[in-house]
């Protein structure tokens, strides 16, 4: 539920905070006295626009902040579902700020989100309904969510969505190998040549590091011979001067000479030895470096290698950044190429597959159809006993349910109608045209189903506009009937409403060095008393307006 609200520098509020409880809340006040704004406001956080020109005169930034707990599974869902979470106490913070330019920001619990976020999240929190704002009820596209809510028939729902959704996926695959010939033959084509084309190499995955290497010993050939000559003669052969190998022979013979008297110059020599074949086989090594790989004339060798590597370098403009993501490429074009060459037997498999998917998925519809059907039947006879009770006794409510294309929700279109009058014929709610008349309307299957949305908070904006006292105290009994385990909050006129509230707040107007500033007072028994009166009438309020409230509001006590 909406346990606080905060609001800042909107319009004749400068600052508000009210804590709210469960249970059915009345808010009233007179005339311009900033009950519209309060609703406004509420729209503000829920996701609705507000106009910067709200902004309270000479301030920079509005603002406007919710605090929601016990939420329902629905909200807890949604918020998962979109990456958020509740508190560790299980509370949510809605904020909306908007500037004097115009630019508005969005938190959820101090983290930006996005107002398509705030939305989605605002949906599964908040309904409000106003006059002409109820497009919950008034949307067809909503009907047959609702009409589920009330049939409970998730099972039924779930079996059919698991059909559809394998029927849609065939069914894609089908069209797309029922491509028209002239596309499948230019496909065709170009799958043929672009596998050619990357056969013609015969590519081998790791080769263009293996050539690439080998390039560059072809390029630096000369500056390799040169200095692997020079190590080989300086380690091990040299007609000009003394090598390594031959200094450490003479070294190692005339330290074994001397080891009859010098014992421990034999190891040394032998050491010596060891260091003389290491540095052989190193100076053998080197000088491999100029004949390893290098056969034949290196020129043509080289320009051989530079000539594949620029045919892998076209190959990966087109197919891939590597010699593994064109095979893997080809691979895949290889599978679309037998897709479309076996096509016609696919299309038989794919049609025979399609068919039995098709008879399953129409069976699950039609034990969902039935359910709906039996449902619908429900949800009138209750929603048309809630109207006589609403003294709207020759307003007609019914279902319609007519047959559609497969759709994710079944092969039923679903739309709430009404007949105002009697004599006239039954059409969409969208279309009613009077503001008291759908206000009631939708009280009617609010109370029906309010136990079916999920939705823990309801806010009716002067639902009373337009209806008798008589008829207003029955619209409260229904308000307080549905604020039996959810919160429900109405703005109010009506003092028959009023009356019936949990809790009772007064809006009020007052002037403070000629500014306008709104405040919000959670009012006491005596306060309730005097309020109600104002309510009822009369230049001034009396005693019997006193008394009369008194008894208003003992009478809803005895309702809980």
């Amino acid at each position: 539920m909406l346990s606080s609200l905060h609001i800042e520098n909107i319009a004749v509020i400068k600052s508000l905070d009210v804590e709210l409880e469960n249970g059915f809340t009345a808010l009233t006040g007179e005339t311009g006295a900033g009950k519209s704004i309060i609703i406004d406001s509420i729209n503000m956080l829920m996701g609705g626009k507000i106009q910067r020109e709200l902004i309270r005169t000479g301030e920079k930034k509005a603002l406007v902040s919710g605090v929601f707990t016990d939420l329902s599974p629905m909200a807890i869902a949604k918020l998962e579902e979109l990456g958020l979470s509740a508190d560790e106490d299980g509370t949510v913070m809605l904020q909306k700020s908007i500037t004097e330019e115009g630019k508005s920001s969005v938190k959820l619990n101090g983290r930006t989100i996005t107002a398509s976020v705030q939305r989605e999240i605002a949906s599964a929190l908040i309904n409000i309904h106003g006059q002409n704002d109820s497009q919950q009820f008034l949307t067809k596209s909503s009907h047959i969510g609702l009409l589920d809510a009330f049939a409970e028939d998730l099972e039924e729902l779930e079996a059919y969505r698991e059909s559809y959704e394998e029927y849609t996926e065939i069914l894609r695959g089908l069209e797309e190998l029922q491509n028209g010939d002239k596309e499948k033959n230019r496909l065709v084509e170009i799958y043929r040549f672009q596998i050619s084309e990357i056969d013609a190499l015969k590519l081998r995955e790791g080769e263009e590091e293996v050539l690439e290497a080998e390039c560059a010993k072809l390029r630096n050939l000369e500056k390799i011979k040169k200095q692997t000559a020079f190590a080989y003669r300086v380690l091990h052969s040299s007609e000009k001067s003394a090598s390594v190998t031959y200094l450490l022979d003479r070294a190692a013979q005339s330290l074994t000479a001397i080891s009859d008297v010098v014992p421990e110059s034999a190891e040394l020599a032998e050491r010596l030895k060891n260091y003389r074949y290491e540095i052989e086989d190193i100076a053998l090594t080197v000088e491999g470096f100029t004949s390893d790989g290098f056969d034949g004339d290196p020129t043509a060798r080289l320009n051989k290698i530079e000539g594949r590597l620029d045919a892998i370098a076209k190959l990966k403009r087109k197919y891939g950044s590597t010699i593994a993501e064109i095979l893997e490429f080809r691979a895949e074009t290889a599978e679309k190429l037998d897709m479309i060459e076996q096509s016609d037997d696919k299309i038989a498999e794919y049609k025979e597959k399609l068919a039995s998917v098709k008879t399953e998925m129409t069976e699950r519809a039609e034990k969902l159809r039935e359910k709906r059907i039996k449902a619908a039947e429900g949800l009138t006879d209750r929603i048309m006993g809630v109207l006589v009770f609403l003294d709207m006794p020759k307003v007609r409510f019914d279902v319609s349910i007519k047959p559609s294309e497969p759709r994710k929700n079944g092969f039923d279109d679903v739309e709430f109608l009404v007949a105002t009058n009697a004599g006239e014929p039954l059409k969409p709610m969208i279309k009613i045209a009077s503001g008291g008349e759908l206000s009631r309307i939708m009280l009617s299957m609010k109370s029906v189903l309010a136990d079916k949305d999920a939705i823990d908070t309801l806010i009716f904006d002067e639902i009373d506009t337009g209806i008798s006292g008589g008829t207003s105290r029955k619209v409260g009994i229904k308000l307080k009937s549905i604020a039996n385990g959810i919160q429900v909050i109405c703005v109010t006129h009506s003092a028959q409403i009023a009356s019936l509230a949990d809790s009772h707040f007064k809006i009020n107007k007052t002037e403070e060095d000629g500014r306008a500033f709104t405040s919000l007072t959670l009012l006491d028994e005596e306060g309730r008393i005097e309020e109600t009166a104002r309510i009822l009438g009369g230049i001034e309020v009396t005693e019997t307006q006193r008394n009369a409230a008194r008894e208003m509001i003992r009478e809803g006590e005895t309702l809980s």
